[in-house]
């Protein structure tokens, strides 16, 4: 089961920097079958993902987050991440 306090220490380690130490948290939780807070548990790791610019991973994150839960704020930051996506690929052709 997913507890609130599992997702605090994973928000710590994203504030502290400690990307890969919130990445393994975040996979444990996401590998438990509970769906309480999972939501929450793939818009992190999809933050872990893209501050390491893993976009496609990222991406993938928080479309999982936003199928548990509409209202997610992954959804903005998924639309960030595309957007971001779309422009590097243009610029590749720009050079």
């Amino acid at each position: 089961m997913i507890r609130i306090e599992d997702i605090d220490k994973a928000k710590e380690l994203l504030n502290s920097d400690k990307i890969a130490e919130a990445k393994s948290l975040l996979d444990s939780l996401i590998a438990d079958d509970d769906t309480e807070l999972k939501d929450i548990a793939f818009y992190l790791r999809g933050n872990a993902y893209r501050r390491g610019n893993n976009w496609k991973e990222a991406i993938d994150d928080y479309t999982q987050a936003i199928e548990l839960n509409p209202d997610s704020p992954a959804k903005a930051l998924r639309e960030n991440c595309i957007e971001i996506l779309d422009f590097y690929n243009k610029d590749m052709f720009n050079h």
